[in-house]
């Protein structure tokens, strides 16, 4: 019942553009005890079919920027083979680590976006009155 949850919640979450991988890791590693190199391999073969939907809606609804698209998805490949070179040669808590890093930063970042809106929208506010 719990990976068919994580797969609910992951899945919303990836349709939004948001990193449903992200929250799938974490809901494998914390939730369902699988080690960090298996929840990330998992996540990438989650990530192929969400990935295609989430491409395919967002195409009809002309989202996407297919240039730019095509030039990411080049590099982001080439990324991805280094990535998954170095993370198969970590030590799972070494890889867990970093991982919890990047969330730091990502939650970190996200706070300050939030923050940046809410003075914007303060600013605007006081001009108005």
């Amino acid at each position: 019942m719990i990976e068919i949850l994580s797969g609910v919640i992951s899945g919303i979450i990836s349709g939004t553009g948001m990193g449903g991988g992200t929250i799938l890791i974490f809901l494998l590693t914390f939730m369902c005890g699988v080690e960090q190199h298996i929840a990330q391999a998992t996540n990438l073969i989650f990530f192929i079919p969400t990935s295609i939907v989430a491409i395919i809606v967002n195409i009809k609804n002309k989202n996407i920027n297919l240039n730019l698209a095509m030039w990411i998805s080049i590099f982001g490949i080439l990324g991805a083979i280094l990535g998954a070179n170095i993370a198969i040669k970590m030590d799972v808590i070494q890889l867990k680590k970093y991982f919890g890093y990047f969330l730091a930063i990502i939650a970190l970042n996200e706070i300050y976006t939030i923050y940046k809106q809410y003075k914007k929208e303060k600013n605007t506010n006081n001009n108005i009155k």
